[in-house]
């Protein structure tokens, strides 16, 4: 059943600048598999599993991810074709940009969390344009409990926004698609591609930074469900 998100959240949405025209919080992954069915996104398998068409992008691109350099990242981060450096105002430009491009729209919001153990553990608010993105959130990251989401405070804001198309000359990026950190306001900027990869990627990455810089703790890339 739809729950309609709590007080908390909607003015943690609100404080985004964000303006939807309806939120849909924590759905099951039943609820939003019928709703993508529903508005045509994607179709039911013979096994019962969703299938989707992701469009231009089914995997990542590399060269379309960037880290905002700034007095957090200046010094830290190994810079080059692997860690793209991305303008701090540029960044914020391109952020008004999308969070206008989503208003008016249906958004799926989801809480949830990376790491198990309390010591490491990153409480995560992902931001969906699309259903079946947020069920992506749903089955990557851990999902706290009900008395976890009564005073749940998210550390890191993932917003994901696959319909909006960046334009190079002016937003910064390479292309129309993009996927950037923000380590200053702690927020994952995707557009552009409907890849949902990019969603577990963006955390991945921050945790790559976060657990050595902040926690003396080397990061392996491997997962546990």
């Amino acid at each position: 059943m739809s729950v309609s998100p709590p007080a908390n959240v909607t003015s943690y949405i609100e404080k985004l600048k964000l303006k939807p025209n309806k939120t849909h919080y924590q759905l099951s992954p039943e609820e939003l598999q019928d709703i993508t069915i529903e508005k045509g996104m994607g179709k039911e398998a013979s096994s019962g599993a969703l299938a989707v068409n992701t469009g231009e992008f089914t995997g990542r691109s590399p060269k379309d991810r960037f880290i905002v350099k700034d007095d957090i990242t200046k010094d830290k981060v190994w810079w080059g074709d692997i860690n793209i450096p991305f303008d701090s105002d540029k960044f914020d430009a391109l952020y008004t940009k999308v969070i206008a491009y989503l208003n008016e729209k249906e958004l799926y919001v989801r809480d949830s969390y990376a790491c198990a153990d309390p010591d490491y553990k990153l409480n995560i608010r992902v931001i969906n344009e699309y259903p079946w993105s947020n069920m992506f959130a749903y089955n990557m990251f851990l999902r706290p409990t009900d008395a976890e989401l009564d005073d749940f405070d998210p550390e890191w804001t993932v917003v994901n926004a696959p319909g909006f198309m960046a334009d190079p000359k002016v937003d910064g990026t390479r292309q129309h698609n993009f996927a950037i950190l923000n380590f200053s306001r702690k927020i994952a900027l995707i557009g552009g591609t409907g890849y949902t990869g990019e969603i577990k990627k963006g955390i991945f990455s921050a945790l790559n930074f976060i657990l050595p810089v902040y926690k003396n703790t080397l990061p392996m890339h491997c997962s546990a469900n």
